[in-house]
């Protein structure tokens, strides 16, 4: 297998990352929320719009959550990842594309056209996640993993910039006003998630599979698989280990992704400052996520990502205590340094400890938790404000998921996860 970071395989695999991160970055966290609420729920109040948007994102998730391990199960069986991704990467871009020509007030077109949107996005990841198993050797991994989650850094703020200039700037791209820019952004996102989607599809081989299996057989030894499965992870102590590790450190990065910008403000930084720390953070994370990569080669994979996590920790704790704005700035760039890392490692760890064979199952299971992620830590953030009264007490709360995470990574054995992980493929 050709694993190196420049082969034709290993970039196309990558620029998936660079092409579908677009969406997160442009639509998810920063266009589609403020277009929602000023637009297509126009007229309605604030804490109306906030909960429709609250269960959009809710619906989606649940979806996706459900459906990842049946269809990795199914994808595996059917020898189908390709074709899985294939079919989510267009649903995603039929659906962003189709936000542009959504009316002002049909909030509920906009809601339809965003979840199936997430959908899309979060239902590719599963294929594409698992993908990487079939792109690079065991050792490469780290690499690889970091060279995907780096460009999707890139490529998502580089269109996120794009995008934000357009609507500070509408005249000057022939466009009449701001709402207009906002509506073309989706478009954008479309066109460059559909052309960067191009090079995963042509040039990425799924192996064959053996026994592989088409129709509603291949789907009735998808299910069966997924009950298999299932039992083995419970018996796999290493990989159930692992999971409920990553469902809490992840869970304590998603919640700063999604609770920074409120907390900002909680503060009183000004809205524009708060957006700059988000440029900041995704620009900083484009070279980081690449270091991080190198980083885990030299300390180890695991090591690398404890690494990750205790700056985590102190970010919270620096947090707490913040008091000026370009102490956010700051907090921007360090979490910048980590947060791809600890992304991409998480994910070629746990792929060195399952079975290659059973990939896209097996993702399936590690997508369902990253959907549950970001779940405990605003509940708990939500809780403690409310019961001290101190935003930033609720914010330093987070840093139970970081320490609770990291000790039972600790105990995670990778070289003993392989092993169990190779034994199985013989099975």
């Amino acid at each position: 297998m050709d694993g190196k970071i420049g082969s034709k395989k290993v970039i196309s695999w990558s620029l998936y990352d660079w092409a579908n991160s677009a969406f997160a970055t442009s639509v998810m966290a920063g266009f589609f929320p403020v277009f929602f609420k000023q637009y297509w729920s126009a007229g309605v109040e604030v804490t109306t719009s906030t909960f429709r948007l609250g269960m959009a994102n809710s619906i989606a998730s649940l979806i996706v959550a459900a459906l990842a391990p049946v269809l990795g199960a199914i994808a595996d069986r059917g020898g189908a990842k390709m074709k899985f991704l294939l079919f989510f990467a267009a649903m995603g871009i039929i659906m962003t594309g189709g936000l542009f020509f959504v009316a002002r007030g049909a909030w509920q077109v906009a809601v339809l056209l965003y979840v199936l949107g997430i959908i899309g996005f979060s239902g590719g990841n599963v294929f594409y996640d698992s993908l990487i198993v079939d792109v690079s050797p065991p050792d490469r991994m780290d690499m690889v993993s970091s060279l995907g989650f780096s460009l999707g850094y890139l490529g998502g703020g580089l269109l996120f910039a794009l995008n934000i200039f357009m609507t500070l700037k509408p005249a000057s791209f022939g466009l009449a006003d701001a709402g207009e820019a906002v509506r073309v952004s989706f478009l954008n996102v479309a066109i460059w998630w559909g052309v960067f989607s191009i090079p995963v599809m042509i040039f990425v081989k799924e192996p064959m599979t053996p026994h592989r299996k088409s129709g509603w057989a291949m789907v009735g030894a998808g299910f069966r698989q997924l009950g298999t499965t299932f039992g083995e992870i419970r018996k796999l102590r290493l990989v159930f280990l692992f999971l409920v590790a990553y469902w809490l450190y992840i869970d304590g990065v998603d919640t700063v992704i999604r609770m920074a910008v409120d907390y900002g403000m909680s503060l009183g930084f000004e809205a524009n400052s708060l957006i700059v720390a988000l440029m900041i953070t995704q620009f900083v994370g484009f070279p980081a996520a690449i270091a991080f990569g190198k980083l885990g080669e030299k300390l180890g994979t695991k090591g690398a990502i404890l690494l990750g996590i205790a700056v985590y920790v102190g970010v919270t704790i620096w947090a707490m205590f913040m008091e000026k704005t370009a102490e956010f700035y700051a907090l921007a760039v360090v979490v910048g340094l980590v947060q791809g890392g600890v992304q991409s490692l998480s994910r070629s760890f746990y792929s060195r400890i399952i079975p290659a064979n059973k990939a896209a199952e097996f993702f399936g299971f590690y997508n369902m938790l990253g959907k549950f992620a970001a779940v405990i830590g605003p509940l708990l953030v939500g809780w403690v404000g409310v019961l001290t009264g101190n935003p930033r007490v609720a914010i330093f709360s987070i840093i139970i998921l970081f320490i609770g995470g990291g000790v039972i990574l600790y105990t995670v054995d990778e070289r003993e996860g392989t092993r169990m992980a190779k034994a199985l493929e013989q099975v």
